[in-house]
């Protein structure tokens, strides 16, 4: 059977779909969790599941949940306050999300995921092993940021990185992200001048969107955020759905709704799809011009011939930044020396390095299979 090559075909074709979905969509007026909302989205993605497709939803709405059993009559704004009500909430969400599926006869876990979790390559292949688990057992994993410990999620409120992740993780073939407004737009969704953008197919599909002004929705954060995730995702090969929760079985059905986003690059390895969106780098090398040509145009290897500084602290095996003499970086990579050992070694080629300190010198700084350019 041939595969549809229009994004929105792949969409609809796709038997493993990660669909994100933000708080305003769960939510009342008064900016508590709305069971009427989730039993529509649940229904929708019941439907889906049933017809054999391997759905991960990644939700938001722990605070917005937390706060009726808490007595809290408006969205906390200190973080322990917010802590303790995505503790209280975030049960409460998936006991909500858990019983509207079992009407469906499926099964949902919970799987809470921290920064953290992404940045660190154990703990991001953990994850990818529990989410697959899940997956081929027919559950529905229902993936939040950890916001009992996480205080980037309660600050900025997007679980759209999230979700890209994610869709990382599983080897999606779609995402979908349902807001509360039903595409992307050129400018402010409520200014009747504004227009819906409904394919972007590279950067310059968003040359308008970008410098629309401070007041659309891309420049106040929440439509940036889904963009930035967008991007993440279809870097990777993976075709992206951004819509409104009201349009969520369309959206899932490939159909004409909201913004599509055409994939740009093609699936990569899992450890280099860590490498380049997961991980704190814990050090910079800086190379010289001969360096950066090799490695940007002929896939090559860093040595330590190419080095002409190191800065910071790392061991052999953490993430690192290659950069030019001007500052620009480059890419990211694995390092196979100390911090320690690398000012010794740098501007000297292996061979020289192997006679005077021993064959375990004669080996690349950063090996091309565990490098990837930015």
């Amino acid at each position: 059977m041939t595969q549809p090559t229009d994004p929105r075909g792949k969409i609809a074709n796709a038997k493993r779909l990660v669909v994100k979905v933000g708080s305003s969509s769960l939510t009342t007026s008064e900016g508590r969790i709305d069971l009427s909302r989730v039993h529509h989205l649940v229904d929708v993605l019941a439907s889906a599941a049933l017809a054999g497709r391997q759905l991960v939803l990644v939700s938001s709405g722990a605070i917005a949940s937390g706060m009726a059993p808490l007595g809290l009559v408006k969205r906390p704004t200190d973080l322990a306050t917010a802590q303790a009500a995505a503790s209280v909430g975030q049960g409460e969400l998936v006991a909500a999300y858990s019983g509207r599926f079992a009407a469906h006869g499926l099964t949902v876990g919970q799987v809470l995921l921290s920064a953290d979790d992404i940045g660190r390559r154990a703990h991001y292949r953990n994850a990818q092993r529990t989410l697959e688990r899940l997956l081929e057992l027919g559950v529905v994993p229902i993936v939040n940021e950890n916001d009992t410990v996480a205080t980037d999620e309660i600050k900025f409120g997007d679980n759209d990185r999230l979700a890209a992740l994610v869709a990382h993780l599983v080897h999606a073939d779609g995402l979908v992200l349902l807001s509360d407004v039903d595409a992307l737009y050129d400018g402010p969704p409520d200014r009747p001048s504004s227009s819906p953008v409904r394919e972007v197919h590279d950067a310059s599909d968003l040359e308008l969107v970008t410098t629309s002004g401070a007041g659309s929705r891309v420049g106040s954060g929440g439509m940036r955020t889904k963009v930035q995730a967008a991007r993440l995702a279809t870097d990777a090969g993976i075709p992206v759905v951004l819509s409104s929760a009201a349009l969520a079985r369309t959206a899932v059905a490939g159909g004409a709704v909201g913004t599509v986003f055409h994939p740009t690059g093609r699936r990569q390895p899992t450890r280099l799809l860590w490498l380049k969106h997961g991980p704190d780098v814990v050090g910079r090398l800086v190379l010289d011009d001969g360096a950066v040509l090799a490695i940007v145009s002929r896939n090559a290897s860093l040595l330590p011939a190419g080095i002409i500084e190191v800065t910071g602290s790392f061991e052999a095996g953490d993430p690192v930044e290659l950069a030019a003499a001007d500052g620009t970086v480059i890419a990211r990579g694995i390092v196979s020396f100390d911090a320690s050992e690398l000012p010794a070694l740098i501007g000297r080629r292996t061979a020289e390095l192997a006679a005077a300190l021993g064959s375990a010198y004669d080996r690349e700084v950063v090996h091309r299979d565990d490098l990837v350019l930015i």
